[in-house]
């Protein structure tokens, strides 16, 4: 990277992050998105990332030009393995390949922590992609373990929120009778190898799709009076937090309590169609720097508030290659000139620079996960082709709006 490029998105973040930036927050984890052509280069994302005092960042492959540029930051990785490879990774000898070549290449360097599996599979109704996921799993786990790497990085996968059958009263969430046995068998691998339950969820789709009823205050994480939990008596004051503890009740009924939630996608768009309510810089704003603000008082939800908040903000750019409504090219906090795509009003502590010492190793062309933007994992190319899935699977929307009208009386 040539210093006067480098010195010069320095110092843009230095300029900009007293102004846009004021409160402080602790640590974030943020999704790093490469569906465009006109991103800055991963050695100028660093400072970036650093700028929003993000320590997590959740990849949707494994590029090894992103890995290499983070050596030696100490930014904890969750990197993806798209859902066409799913049935490659049956193969053990596949496996082995891309773990040695995409993951324990750039370790001890970049701190990879997670590697996630496919990503909603099971919302996609294809028997196809469900049948291989849980195998698929094993086998990067087996990889895992065969190199010796299954103590410092787990093995997960994403699911979409319609996984859930009922949301509403939080404390009777339930997961879909039709998806119950494939679950149960990933749940019991998630408990013998210690790896966390990973859910999207996004309240923005149940805004959009009934603003009329949907309270936008109650969304945004803004001071509303909130809602009663009538089994728990628990106070819930925004949706995803009810969202949430929706699937730790769904967890307990099938006997995982003690299984760590993650959520591995949230966000809200800045700009969208003229269909697309709620899609604007304001609330972008409201939504995620509200958030942020929740997960620096280290504290977590009604039901489980001494759990962190382990939250990925969905995205760190907008993608301009991203198909389907506007919205899908605008969840981004920065603008691909690196400048914010609306103020968040959060600060950190974080100072903006970089160790450019980067890992060795070499990656060969076993079974490689693309990194260009035309061939990123399937079920990440966009976010709104899974609305028929959040609109839905309609128990849980229609649960979410039974939310809401407890909320207008």
């Amino acid at each position: 990277m040539e210093f006067p490029r480098f010195f010069c998105y320095a110092s843009l973040i230095l300029s900009i992050s007293a102004y846009f930036f004021p409160i402080m927050v602790s640590s974030i984890g943020i999704n790093y998105g490469q569906i465009a052509n006109n991103l800055p280069s991963p050695e100028d994302v660093v400072p970036l990332v650093k700028s929003i005092g993000a320590t997590k960042v959740k990849l949707y492959d494994a590029d090894p030009r992103v890995l290499s540029a983070f050596a030696y930051t100490d930014v904890e990785f969750i990197v993806g393995l798209g859902n066409e490879y799913l049935d490659k990774m049956q193969d053990p000898a596949k496996a082995q390949a891309w773990v040695k070549q995409n993951i324990q290449a750039h370790l001890p360097a970049t701190k990879i922590t997670c590697i996630f599996v496919g990503n909603e599979v099971l919302t996609f109704n294809d028997t196809s992609l469900s049948d291989n996921l849980l195998p698929a799993m094993q086998g990067v786990h087996t990889a895992l373990v065969n190199l010796g790497l299954d103590k410092q990085v787990s093995v997960t996968t994403a699911h979409s929120l319609a996984i859930l059958q009922t949301s509403y009263p939080p404390s009777a969430g339930a997961f879909r009778e039709d998806l119950t046995d494939v679950l149960s068998q990933t749940l019991s691998f998630h408990q013998k190898t210690g790896s966390p339950f990973l859910i999207n969820a996004y309240p923005y789709f149940a805004y959009k799709g009934n603003p009329k009823q949907v309270p936008l205050d109650f969304v945004l994480f803004q001071p509303n009076q909130g809602v009663i939990d009538p089994a728990t008596n628990l106070h819930y004051d925004n949706m995803l937090f009810a969202q949430i503890d929706a699937v730790y009740s769904a967890l307990a009924s099938l006997g995982y309590k003690k299984l760590p939630v993650h959520i591995s996608e949230t966000g809200w768009p800045s700009k969208g169609d003229e269909d697309e309510a709620g899609a604007t810089p304001d609330n972008a704003k409201k939504y995620n720097g509200n958030l942020i603000k929740l997960m620096s008082k280290e504290t977590g939800t009604p039901m489980r508030p001494n759990s962190d908040l382990n939250i990925y903000v969905f995205a760190l750019f907008n993608e301009n290659m991203k198909p389907g409504p506007t919205s899908e090219r605008n969840y981004g906090l920065f603008k691909p000139d690196g400048t914010p795509a609306y103020s968040l009003g959060i600060s950190t502590s974080n100072a903006v620079g970089r160790n450019t010492t980067t890992a060795g190793g070499s990656i060969g062309n076993a079974v490689t996960t693309p990194s260009s933007p035309t061939t990123s994992s399937t079920g990440y190319l966009s976010i709104s082709s899974a609305t028929e899935r959040y609109q839905f699977v309609g128990h849980v929307l229609l649960a979410s709006l039974l939310l809401i009208k407890t909320l207008l009386v």
